[in-house]
């Protein structure tokens, strides 16, 4: 495999695309392992608009993973993982779990806040990681870029 296609959804209702610091570091992670970003756009923490967005790329033929950004903790308008909780297919709870055991390392005990999961959506690999740049660091380098095109070719059915 020579790379995956990928799409970043930021949900924020305050970033924009000039501070947008978690989408940036995704973009530049991915691209510099390989892989290409084919779409990208920013949201606010919306339910149908992410919802929608997420159904709209899900039929990208290309696209193989879609890494949303934002959304995951327990504040009223952090909503990401209620909506993909809906979406998913199949849910990836390693993810989730190996992510905040990496957390606590750097922030102890805040991490039983975060609600990052990944799982699989009409084809498509979803990962959903906090707002935070230092969260998405190490999530892109502990567990997506290591694993990411080996997920894609399972979803495909190439690889056991």
């Amino acid at each position: 495999m020579s790379g995956c296609h990928c799409a970043i959804i930021t949900i924020s209702d305050t970033r924009t695309p000039d501070t947008d610091e978690s989408g940036r570091c995704i973009r530049e992670m991915l691209e510099h392992s390989g892989q290409e970003v084919m779409l990208y756009c920013l949201l606010p923490d919306e339910p149908a608009l992410v919802r929608r967005q997420l159904e709209a790329w899900s039929v990208e033929a290309a696209l193989d993973s879609i890494i949303l950004n934002g959304g995951t903790g327990i504040a009223p308008r952090d909503t990401t993982y209620d909506v993909l909780r809906t979406m998913l297919e199949k849910e990836l709870p390693g993810f989730g779990e190996i992510f905040r055991a990496l957390s606590w390392e750097q922030v102890g005990s805040r991490a039983i806040a975060s609600r990052a999961t990944a799982g699989i959506y009409r084809g498509k690999v979803v990962f959903s990681l906090p707002g935070s740049t230092r969260a998405v660091r190490l999530a892109m380098e502990k567990l997506i870029l290591p694993e990411l095109e080996h997920l894609v070719r399972q979803v495909r059915g190439e690889g056991h």
